[in-house]
């Protein structure tokens, strides 16, 4: 007979944070929502996979700390568990990133089965995770790195800046998801897109929010993220804008976010 007192180790789901364009809150959104799911008493790990590192700093990890990271989980230098460093919040972990992820682009080139790196490296990890959500923070491009986490993700979550060119981006990230399906990873979805420093006395924010929503309807969380000066100060103490402080509006709507997103992850797995 089976030993009953063993657990049974669930996948974890995987969300690639992705948008081409800097400047739109990609890393503040991956550090707050993981940080908030956290606080939502799920246990959830952060690939740091953009070479600037900010959502390792975002979180206090000195680069003097980061001895293992992305970069040596990409190349087959160290597994994801060998990689994975505490944070300061309970209940998250994090890969760091190096800038030697920079020079990753051209070494993934010749390696076999370069853009399933990250996965192969997530799928070894799966049957000791100890994770209900990896988050991966993407650089602002869609190159190797950015296909790696694609190719990982179960769906995609997308940081969306309400300003004049969001959907003219949007419409290309789309088609990039769209053709990635169809080559390389057949069940990947957007899992959401999330409207960041909406300002409602700006009239263009709410022209965006509006149009966003018109051309993709229920894909676009209720939940939008304010321009908030507590979300922009957290970074440079090295702390979500969640421990920074509590009580401000960004961190209340990273809250509402996590519980959305995690809301629309019940569903799906009802409709399963």
């Amino acid at each position: 007979m089976p030993d009953m007192t063993e657990k049974t180790v669930v996948a974890p789901r995987i969300l690639a944070v992705v948008n081409q364009k800097g400047g739109v809150g990609k890393t503040t959104t991956a550090v707050n929502l993981a940080t908030a799911m956290a606080a939502c008493q799920k246990r959830v790990l952060v690939v740091d996979l953009d070479p600037q590192g900010n959502a390792s700093t975002g979180f206090g990890v000195p680069r003097a700390a980061r001895t293992a990271d992305s970069y040596a989980v990409l190349i087959g230098e160290a597994t994801i568990a060998e990689a994975t460093i505490e944070t300061a919040v309970p209940g998250l972990q994090l890969v760091p990133a190096s800038h030697d992820l920079s020079g990753a682009e051209i070494e993934l080139v010749g390696m076999e089965h370069r853009e399933f790196r990250l996965r192969e490296a997530l799928v070894r990890h799966a049957a000791v995770s100890p994770y209900e959500y990896i988050l991966i923070d993407c650089p602002p491009s869609l190159g190797l790195l950015t296909l790696n986490a694609l190719v990982a993700a179960d769906g995609v979550l997308v940081p969306l800046q309400c300003e004049f060119y969001a959907l003219e981006g949007l419409s290309q990230l789309v088609r990039t998801v769209d053709r990635v399906k169809k080559s390389l990873n057949p069940t990947l979805e957007i899992q959401g897109v999330v409207l960041t420093m909406f300002d409602r006395r700006n009239n263009l924010s709410e022209q965006v929010a509006a149009d966003v929503r018109h051309h993709f309807g229920d894909v676009v969380y209720r939940t939008m993220i304010p321009r908030n000066v507590r979300v922009s100060e957290a970074p440079s103490h090295g702390k979500p804008v969640i421990v920074y402080d509590l009580a401000c509006m960004g961190s209340r709507a990273y809250l509402d976010l996590a519980r959305e997103v995690l809301g629309r992850e019940r569903a799906l797995a009802a409709a399963a």
